[in-house]
């Protein structure tokens, strides 16, 4: 698939008032230091008669006024040395392409290299936080790749930008203006209490950890297999793995339980191993903040067991493994990061971020789930998108949950795996036992 670029321009913020502000400077908060280092690539695909051009990009200029975060740059304050999002009005990067091909060529199909091209180039050293790029199709389908800098922003506050953008395209109010970080946030208590042990958590000893492929198995055979749960299916795993429990597990508890069990199945690990998830928790409302919260309010749950119990043990056992987990995750635990994260300990230390991105993650599985996140709600005035997906990412073990482009309850799941185990994953995805 050639793509051709006609145009690359930055879309500064549009003010309504006429004169911009002045240049501002947000610390990153505790949390956007632990947050990965990467950009949020995401795609979505608008058919035709798809918007035009102009009206995304007066909609963007509108949104970003909003969101200034998104339109600065991340640096330093001059003043004290800060590592801070610049509020300077730089402008997200906007490339316009076009493609002689149809949207039907390549979509919804499973995510491979191709989809790198519908981004702008990410290579080398990136001046801004958000890149955007619109790709036209010889059908009169569009396709939006969007990438956004992780250290700015969250997947909820994300998506909160993204429904903001496209309410600006059709002219409707934006909603409630996004909160910032500012420096009298996440305050240790009075008598500040460390009650986990968050050295091994959010962040490690550098010095003790290699970052290796397991087995010696290198990232270059990684396929990624799209996975697709109906509603029906859905259900039934829901009450295998909730059978005499008063209160059925979530549906992501129990599509994650499976495909944990799933994912170390077609490994072939030996039974003594130890597998664990990385789970994002939001801390919004377990740190009494605001849904309009924007940047990182994330911290994770560590779900973990031995390859023995996870295959040789119900699908109940992984699901409430994975629920009780999440719920030690709770409002004092933010606490008492906040507590541990402003002691100055992990920097005295020489602690670094435990969120680091890797090539290979087994035996490990690290979980994105967008599945609450109102990514289809972006509407530039032609209607809802007829997909949306991650991109290319082919990190073996990461998943991504999100909601089918059908729209009937349905989930797809974006699956990394080793090629030569892609057949025995495929053999058990969709059984029940």
């Amino acid at each position: 698939m050639e793509i051709k670029v006609l145009s690359s321009k930055l879309v500064k913020p549009a003010y309504n008032a006429g004169a911009a502000p002045a240049t501002e400077y947000i610390p990153l908060s505790i949390f956007d230091k632990v947050t990965f280092r990467m950009q949020m690539a995401i795609i979505y695909a608008f058919a035709a008669p798809a918007p035009s051009t102009a009206s995304i990009e007066k909609g963007l200029a509108a949104v970003l006024a909003q969101y200034r975060a998104f339109a600065g740059q991340l640096g330093v304050n001059p003043d004290d040395g800060t590592p801070s999002f610049i509020l300077n009005d730089r402008g997200a990067r906007l490339v316009e392409a076009s493609v002689d091909a149809d949207m039907a060529d390549m979509a919804p199909a499973k995510p491979t290299p191709d989809l790198l091209k519908l981004h702008p180039d990410l290579e080398g050293e990136l001046e801004e936080v958000v890149l955007l790029q619109l790709t036209r199709f010889r059908c009169g389908s569009l396709a939006v790749g969007f990438t956004s800098n992780h250290v700015a922003a969250d997947g909820h506050a994300t998506s909160n930008f993204l429904v903001a953008w496209g309410r600006a395209t059709r002219g409707l109010p934006m909603g409630p203006p996004p909160v910032h970080h500012h420096k009298d946030l996440f305050k240790p208590r009075s008598s500040p209490r460390v009650e986990h042990d968050h050295r091994n958590r959010e962040y490690y000893w550098p010095s003790a950890t290699a970052d290796v492929g397991h087995h010696g198995v290198g990232a270059d055979n990684i396929v990624i297999h799209k996975a697709h749960f109906s509603k029906d299916f859905i259900a039934g795993l829901r009450a295998k793995a909730s059978e005499g429990r008063g209160r059925p597990f979530s549906r992501f508890e129990t599509i994650l339980a499976h495909l944990w069990r799933t994912m170390t199945r077609s490994r072939d690990l030996s039974p003594e191993e130890t597998s664990a998830i990385r789970l994002s928790v939001d801390g919004r409302h377990r740190l009494g903040q605001p849904a309009e919260y924007f940047g990182n309010m994330v911290l994770w749950a560590f779900p973990r067991a031995t390859v023995g119990d996870l295959l040789n043990r119900p699908l109940k056992h992984a699901a409430q493994v994975i629920h009780d987990e999440v719920a030690r995750v709770d409002g004092a635990y933010f606490q008492s990061y906040v507590d541990f994260a402003t002691s100055g300990a992990a920097e005295k230390e020489g602690l670094a971020p435990s969120a680091v991105c890797k090539d290979v993650l087994c035996p490990d599985v690290e979980v994105d789930s967008w599945l609450t996140f109102p990514f289809y709600e972006l509407d530039f005035g032609t209607g809802s998108p007829s997909y949306f997906m991650p991109s290319y990412f082919p990190t073996e073990g990461m998943l991504f949950l999100l909601p089918s482009y059908i729209g009937d309850g349905s989930v797809d799941a974006f699956v990394p795996v080793f090629e030569h185990n892609l057949q025995a994953f495929k053999e058990c995805c969709y059984s029940m036992e």
